[in-house]
């Protein structure tokens, strides 16, 4: 039996002391169920609103996924490129797809039909590399985005050429607000496509069905 708990069955008020320390007893023990309730609700807080690991989000899975199924396609294919570029190169398509809102497997299947995925492929036309740019139109198109102009090193180079690709065939899908009619222009080039609409003749359909074809065999 403590001397507090003695004074008081004995009907003695206890000294001081024991009051003092009654309370220094008393504040330590709010104080640790304080920091118990603390710490609980931080904890109860943190595991409801974490996603958890980054490796382990739906978002970070996708992406991986959908980068190994371009590499798998750009491995089918005779690039002429090097496993390491074309490892980088499947992310890279996959970063400047999504920038756009452009599903990635629709512009394998642009590239496709543009080049083959052959990165040095050149058309009769002189369009270059992997998405067939036309020099001129690549030039205005590497100083709209900031990009170095050196000729053919700029358009046979697959991340550059990628990504001005990319960034025209967005752009004509919003001057023409039609998805068929941008793919025409791309290929056509946009005053052709205009002057149909202009004197209200048919769009070919031929390069639209092309690429909607190796979209669906992708």
């Amino acid at each position: 039996m403590s001397e507090t708990e003695f004074l008081i069955r004995a009907g003695r008020p206890p000294h001081p002391t024991a009051y003092r320390r009654i309370g220094l007893l008393l504040s330590r023990f709010c104080l640790k169920v304080t920091l118990f309730l603390v710490i609980f609700f931080l904890s109860f807080h943190l595991l409801s609103f974490t996603p958890g690991p980054w490796y382990l989000t739906s978002d970070y899975q996708a992406r991986e996924r959908t980068i190994r199924e371009i590499m798998v396609i750009l491995e089918k294919h005779p690039t002429g490129l090097a496993y390491v570029t074309r490892e980088e190169l499947a992310e890279f398509i996959f970063e400047e797809a999504t920038r756009y809102n452009h599903d990635p497997k629709f512009i394998l299947a642009l590239i496709s039909s543009e080049s083959s995925f052959k990165n040095w492929s050149v058309s009769e036309r002189g369009a270059k590399g992997l998405m067939q740019i036309m020099p001129y139109v690549a030039q205005s198109l590497a100083q709209e985005l900031g990009i170095e102009w050196m000729g053919d090193r700029t358009l046979f180079n697959p991340f550059l050429n990628v990504r001005m690709g990319i960034y025209y065939f967005t752009r004509l899908i919003f001057d023409f607000h039609n998805l068929e009619q941008a793919l025409v222009a791309y290929n056509y080039g946009p005053t052709y496509v205009k002057s149909l609409i202009e004197s209200k003749k048919p769009i070919p359909p031929e390069y639209y069905k092309k690429v909607l074809t190796a979209y669906e065999s992708l």
